[in-house]
């Protein structure tokens, strides 16, 4: 079957990183080689349990290829939006070449993930959920994939990384190696629960994007149903989910803050008291310098959330309590 990767992600997959700043949990520096050892066969022990619900997602309406997990003994299959869009049905592949049918649930674009139902019985190999809202900067995770779609000769290539950042939205990005045909795949902690899938590259192959496991939790319910919705796009701080102040962020030389050039008629920024020329200092009272940092700072929220906006104006030092709204409600987005 001729395969056509659905999200082009360039470079060469990598078999391991490198140990030499290895954790053995989470965050815990590795002091010793024994450290080293334990940590290696975790990783092992980690692969070896979920590779056979790592799995492969051909289409033959497309001519795609991504990848998926299986979640549920009776087959739910985890997976990117983007590695589903458009088809109805795929050919779900398991690491030992076994095909079956499966059907294409819901799908959130915005978030980049959906479902799949093997419709053949089962039971089938399954792992466990997790979740990503806890995961910070440094944790170490594990990925798989098929990397460069299902290939016979191998099981799906295993990757050891860390976890770089945190958000836009449900997003999490981190520095494990990806190509295409990876897309879709499962991203693990160090206990082998399942804490994403794989999204998009970002400005390497060792920089890449993934849709946490807590967006799915989210919006459960509606992709078991079928429902599709949201937009998909290339940049997440565009997903119509993002959290908004409802401003425009100016930009001033030597100056630390963001500056408000602009405040949207009836957005929260407006109900809340804040102003044209306001400067904005800090977010829960962490100090903003730019607006990068707070545009980095509002992507780690939900809409709904409550801020404490510090804001300097003519002098004094305010504070102004924000609910934050979805950017399409904010901006009528269809």
């Amino acid at each position: 079957m001729k395969r056509r990767l659905t999200f082009p992600l360039a470079g060469v997959a990598c078999m391991w990183l490198a140990f030499a700043a290895a954790l053995v949990h989470g965050r815990e520096a590795a002091k010793t080689l024994e450290d080293l050892v334990k940590l290696e066969a975790k990783v092992e022990a980690v692969a070896a349990k979920v590779m056979p619900a790592t799995v492969a997602l051909l289409s033959e309406k497309t001519g795609s290829s991504g990848s998926g997990v299986v979640t549920t003994a009776d087959g739910l299959v985890l997976t990117a939006a983007h590695v589903v869009q458009g088809v109805a049905e795929v050919v779900v592949v398991f690491p030992s070449g076994k095909q079956v049918p499966g059907k294409v649930l819901g799908a959130n674009y915005s978030k980049d993930i959906a479902m799949v139902q093997i419709t053949a019985k089962g039971p089938w190999p399954h792992v466990e959920r997790g979740e990503s809202k806890p995961l910070v900067a440094g944790d170490w995770v594990i990925a798989l994939g098929h990397s460069a779609g299902f290939d016979p000769g191998r099981p799906p290539p295993v990757r050891f990384g860390r976890v770089i950042s945190k958000g836009p939205g449900n997003f999490l990005t981190t520095d494990c190696t990806l190509i295409g045909g990876d897309s879709g795949g499962p991203l693990f902690d160090l206990d082998g629960k399942l804490v994403g899938v794989h999204s998009n590259i970002g400005l390497s192959v060792k920089n890449n994007n993934h849709a946490g496991i807590d967006g799915f939790r989210e919006d459960w319910q509606r992709l078991l149903a079928g429902e599709g919705w949201g937009r998909l796009s290339l940049d997440p701080f565009a997903n119509p989910e993002m959290p908004m102040l409802g401003i425009q962020m100016g930009l001033l030389r030597f100056v630390k803050g963001v500056p408000v050039e602009m405040v949207v008629p009836r957005s929260p920024a407006a109900a809340a008291g804040v102003r044209l020329g306001d400067l904005i200092l800090s977010v829960d009272g962490s100090s903003i310098r730019n607006r990068d940092e707070l545009k980095q700072v509002l992507a780690k929220k939900q809409a709904g959330d409550e801020v404490a906006l510090g804001v300097l104006r003519d002098d004094k030092n305010l504070e102004f309590k924000v609910t934050l709204a979805r950017r399409d409600k904010l901006f009528h987005e269809p």
